[in-house]
């Protein structure tokens, strides 16, 4: 039985990196993430939902949404199956951040904060790199100068992440092997190295959560394995059909293989036929082939 919750549900998920009151793992985290870039010190969660702008708009709805003490803003999003247009639907997501900062009034400048997009997928893009992390930036196609660093997107690649435990080099590589690993391990690594770890075992505990949280739990997992039992099943019926053509246009294949090459045997024979000067009745009625298929020979 496993003794920490599956951060990839959304319960689970939300319980590790959408609390006020365990905001330091978000904070370690992302400053895991941007390391060499930023330090955020504090952040402040912002309204999930999104409401549209006009009623015919639709609205959106974050995982994680946040703000840092500078004001720049992180959505944070975990993906567990690829999506019609999911790139597409990245883009939207922190468009409308980026749009939502608009003030009213001729003073306003468009002085616009960034907006980072975190998305853990678990699953692999359609680029066919396979590798654990893409960022996308905004930059000249041709110099790759920076044009603006309002707009940043960070795919996470989790099973391009195949690092052992005692691989993990630094704190993001620690982070993303605790979270790939978290639902089948008995304890959680690298306490000794850093304390926000020793906490997160806490929190992750299935013990440890409440009766109303367990509930939760219990009903996030079951609609996580149905969607993984979705897939199994839609991938193997795939499959199998492509099986089943592969086998039916091999058979066909072989079926009409075998009987161009025995009619071209006839053939072979009634052209010796046709050298000893026998008649083309005689021919096609000894060998099955036609008046005029003898004739051609």
């Amino acid at each position: 039985m496993a003794r920490f919750i599956n951060p990839f549900t959304d319960v689970g998920f939300k319980r590790i990196f959408g609390q006020e009151i365990n905001k330091d793992l978000l904070i370690d985290f992302l400053n895991g993430l941007l390391e060499g870039e930023k330090h955020i010190v504090d952040i402040r969660f912002l309204d999930k939902e999104v409401l549209p702008a006009f009623a015919q708009d639709r609205g959106v709805i974050y995982d994680v949404y946040c703000t840092n003490e500078s004001g720049e803003q992180f959505i944070v999003e975990m993906q567990n199956r690829p999506q019609v247009n999911f790139r597409e639907r990245a883009l939207y997501y922190l468009s409308r951040a980026v749009a939502r900062q608009g003030e009213r009034g001729a003073d306003w400048q468009f002085r616009l904060k960034a907006v980072y997009g975190v998305f853990f997928m678990n699953f692999c893009l359609d680029s066919g790199s396979h590798k654990l992390r893409t960022d996308i930036v905004l930059s000249d196609r041709e110099t790759h100068e920076a044009f603006s660093d309002k707009l940043r997107f960070i795919f996470l690649e989790l099973p391009s992440f195949t690092k052992e435990e005692q691989e993990c080099e630094t704190d993001f590589e620690r982070w993303i092997y605790v979270l790939k690993n978290m639902d089948t391990l008995q304890r959680l690594p690298f306490k000794a190295r850093k304390s926000v770890f020793e906490k997160l075992e806490k929190i992750v505990d299935i013990a440890a959560l409440s009766k109303e949280d367990r509930m939760k739990y219990d009903e996030s997992i079951k609609i996580y394995r149905d969607h993984l039992a979705v897939e199994a099943y839609a991938k193997e019926r795939e499959e199998r059909r492509m099986k089943e053509a592969w086998d039916g246009g091999l058979a066909k294949g072989l079926a009409e293989g075998r009987a161009e090459g025995e009619k071209e045997k006839q053939r072979q024979i009634a052209l010796r036929m046709k050298g000893k000067g026998m008649s083309a009745e005689d021919i096609a009625e000894l060998t099955g082939l036609s008046v005029a298929e003898v004739g051609e020979l």
